[in-house]
């Protein structure tokens, strides 16, 4: 059975869990969340880049001052760019984003597709990587002009593959712990009327002539 990504039985409820969060930061704040997300991580390179230099000044009699530097000029080269240019940052976010999205929709459509040959899964439990995989093909051909729509647009796709992700998780285990015992799943009533067509074998005492 195919477990892209699902193996790890906390992989997947931590993945939803998160997507669901940023996603719904997104979708409540889709004007400043983006922009937000970066100047954090604008002020954290910058902030790592100065304390590699730190670092490597009080640590210069044991040979680190030249990697420390280096590593500190390229993470404040890129915090200070990040800082200067959030807009286009974010919009190369975007893209990243939407690969992300179509990807794992994908991966779960493949995924769930190989499950349903252990577990019955319904075909409107597909509707919601359907959906993934539409919204990250949408943020990769971009067809709103507005940075706001864009990041609108990129929150659900991130929510509803986050509720996806959800689902399918809880599906994929059940899947895989019936695979592990044997591939099929019984459930109680199914056991029951195999019992009840159970029938008694009659034992007949056979006389030792010895």
């Amino acid at each position: 059975m195919i477990t892209l990504g699902f193996r790890n039985k906390f992989g997947g409820w931590l993945r939803s869990i998160t997507a669901i969060v940023i996603g719904i930061i997104m979708v409540s704040k889709p004007e400043t969340s983006l922009i937000l997300t970066v100047k954090v991580l604008a002020a954290f390179l910058i902030a790592s880049g100065i304390v590699s230099l730190v670092y490597g000044i009080i640590n210069r009699q044991r040979g680190a001052l030249s990697l420390m530097v280096t590593n500190a000029i390229v993470d404040i080269a890129i915090g200070v760019v990040l800082f200067i240019f959030p807009q286009e940052v974010a919009r190369f976010m975007l893209i990243l984003i939407g690969i992300a999205v179509l990807i794992f929709g994908i991966m779960q459509i493949i995924v769930l597709v190989s499950a349903s040959r252990v577990v019955s899964n319904g075909f409107l439990i597909y509707i919601l990587p359907v959906l993934c995989v539409i919204g990250g093909a949408l943020l990769l051909i971009k067809p709103f002009s507005s940075l706001n729509a864009l990041v609108l647009l990129a929150g659900i796709a991130v929510l509803v593959y986050g509720v996806s992700e959800f689902i399918a998780t809880w599906k994929i285990n059940r899947a895989m712990k019936a695979y592990e015992t044997g591939g099929t799943t019984v459930n109680d009533d199914t056991m029951k009327n195999d019992m009840s067509e159970a029938k008694d074998v009659d034992y007949e005492k056979v006389e030792d002539d010895r």
